[in-house]
């Protein structure tokens, strides 16, 4: 695991749990975590982060569009 130290200016009024939280709901929204991993990341529960995701503007369901789509048409496909 990658260690990761930032440096915050203290005119910003951000604790620890709210910068991990922001970091880990944007990673999970882009897909590049899990999330049990962004979760984990951020130090809470599933249910706990997936509780939080929406005060972040993150959705639950991480489902890209051109999947839905494609996925949508071989349904199509498949009942024709």
């Amino acid at each position: 695991m990658k260690t990761l130290v930032l440096n915050i200016p203290s005119s910003i009024d951000v604790d620890d749990r709210e910068a991990l939280m922001a970091i880990a709901s944007r990673l999970y929204e882009k897909g590049k975590l899990s999330l049990g991993q962004a979760a984990e990341l951020a130090g809470l529960s599933k249910r706990a982060f997936m509780e939080l995701l929406g005060e972040y503007g993150v959705s639950i369901v991480n489902y890209p569009i051109s999947d839905l789509d494609r996925d949508i048409a071989n349904a199509k496909s498949h009942h024709n």
